[in-house]
């Protein structure tokens, strides 16, 4: 294969995009030098080796008579039948990772046709442990919203109430969970995609640590906000998952930045609270939109604690009330760069670059880009405007206040062990009916990640558990702790659910 040479018209044109002119002498120059200079593109391509052989796992899309929640985008049965720490349990995997072989959308028909050539690395981890994976569950399009309206699958219904959203991004997970049609879930968050949905359906969701997770195989969002995590109906699963999935694979960066792992997740869950010191984010009550009745049921359940041995007290950040907002500066220019521009690898990281991924995304996006939904088209058009604007600076200005941002949470948890806020604001909202304009569509997200979305600026481990139902519906409790000590929100979460609260099935 040989790369394409561009014409002196053509690079003419890239000229003046990127600000300069080209002379007609100059043109015929630069002509035979870029020709020159891409001669080891032709190299790569005779030497890079080809891509991996596809495996032959056999699945099929759901009927609807199996698909009453519309949480399946594909059905499996895939395993190894290992006899690991995950043998006897089924998964659901979000359709935003990597299943060699299976069909893969991320929600958009952008995509639609994408076949994965290799396992994302938490996938190899899960299989090798001895689970099975009974197939990918529907995500929001590009994993870019709260609620579970945006898929082009269609909408996500809450298994609590079929009429309410399940929450997104990692929707289809939470409502498969929570309908008892798998144990584990494979879960993506970049601003509150497992703890929202896990929130809105009554189950167990943590985002880690940054990088204790690696990201390889999976469609990122921006770099510096993406985790992977586990979710599952009980806080010893989301211990168990956890203990196969965490730790480095040497092919992510983000792992960089991974605290030190110890021992196994699950070692401390019956320590209980006694002697943990639990805070009240003061900040993350009263929002514009919340609901009373969410404010009231995490506050009684924080006084639960205390019952149980934990030493409660109010702690003040004002600092969270901007982390929502630096998430959002942080998103529009990164995931231009990353997503659309980069076509979901970007540049300038050592790791491994998923060449499968990038072409499928480069090729979606250069022919059916007019398929993109209201939120993907608000974060493209508000991180070009920027980008061309302003050439970065607004979003180098978000990444060094994020270290601020992080430093005022390391602050309060010096003086507790916890932090404890709704998961959302609101309970499940009412899905909306298939005319939604852009502005409704975008502002019940940005109110749903209000208390989420700052702790994937800072990377602190973050829990979502259920901790009441009112009038049907579950209300979320979260849980933050220090970064590398997603061992001490299981503890608590564990506790909590022992002997306070457990949700009972839907109907």
């Amino acid at each position: 294969m040989t790369v394409e040479r561009p014409t002196g018209d053509r690079l003419a044109g890239i000229a003046r995009r990127l600000g300069f002119v080209l002379t007609d002498q100059e043109r015929g120059e630069f002509q035979a030098l870029v020709s020159e200079a891409l001669e080891v593109h032709d190299w790569i391509d005779e030497v890079a080796p080809p891509p991996a052989i596809e495996r032959d796992r056999t699945g099929r899309a759901p009927s609807p008579e199996e698909n009453p929640l519309g949480a399946w985008y594909w059905r499996t049965n895939i395993t190894n039948g290992g006899s690991g720490s995950l043998a006897g349990k089924s998964l659901a995997v979000k359709d935003n990772i990597c299943v060699a072989g299976v069909p893969m959308m991320n929600g958009t028909s952008v995509l639609e046709g994408f076949v994965p050539e290799r396992d994302a690395s938490v996938v190899q981890r899960v299989l090798e442990a001895g689970a099975t994976i009974a197939g990918k569950a529907v995500c929001e399009s590009f994993c870019f919203s709260g609620a579970s309206h945006t898929s082009d699958t269609g909408p996500v219904r809450n298994p609590y109430d079929p009429t309410r959203s399940s929450g997104g991004s990692s929707s289809g997970c939470a409502a498969l969970l929570a309908a008892g049609e798998v144990d584990m879930a494979l879960g993506g968050d970049q601003g509150g995609s497992i703890r929202g949905p896990s929130s809105w359906s009554g189950v167990y969701g943590l985002k880690p640590s940054y990088g204790l997770v690696p990201y390889t195989g999976a469609y990122p969002l921006e770099m510096t906000l993406d985790h992977l995590g586990p979710m599952a109906r009980t806080t010893a699963d989301v211990a168990l998952l956890l203990d196969v999935i965490a730790g480095p694979d040497g092919l992510d960066p983000r792992q960089g930045q991974a605290p030190d792992r110890i021992g196994s997740y699950c070692d401390d869950l019956e320590m209980g609270v006694e002697g943990l010191r639990v805070g009240i984010l003061l900040e993350g009550l009263g929002w514009e939109g919340s609901e009373p009745e969410v404010d009231r049921a995490v506050l009684a359940s924080v006084r639960a604690l205390g019952k149980l041995g934990a030493a409660v007290s109010e702690v003040s950040v004002p600092w969270h009330r901007m982390g929502g907002k630096l998430a959002l500066a942080i998103a529009a220019e990164g995931f231009t760069s990353q997503l659309i521009h980069g076509s979901g690898m970007g540049t300038g990281w050592r790791g491994l670059y998923r060449v499968d991924m990038l072409q499928a995304m480069a090729d979606g996006l250069r022919s059916r880009a007019d398929l993109l939904p209201h939120m993907v088209r608000l974060q493209a058009l508000t991180g070009q405007w920027l980008h061309d604007t302003y050439r970065g600076t607004y979003y180098a200005r978000a990444q060094n206040l994020s270290r601020e941002l992080a430093a005022a949470y390391d602050e309060a948890l010096e003086k507790v062990d916890l932090l404890v806020l709704p998961t959302t604001p609101m309970r499940a909202t009412h899905l909306p009916g298939p005319g939604i304009s852009a502005t409704e569509s975008t502002h019940t997200a940005h109110q749903m990640g209000a208390n989420t979305s700052a702790f994937n600026v800072s990377g602190h481990p973050a829990m979502s558990l259920p901790c009441a139902l009112h009038e049907g519906l579950p209300v979320g409790m979260m849980l933050v702790g220090r970064r590398g000590g997603d061992a001490t929100l299981l503890r608590a979460a564990h506790a909590f659910e022992q002997a306070v609260f457990h949700p009972p099935p839907p109907g």
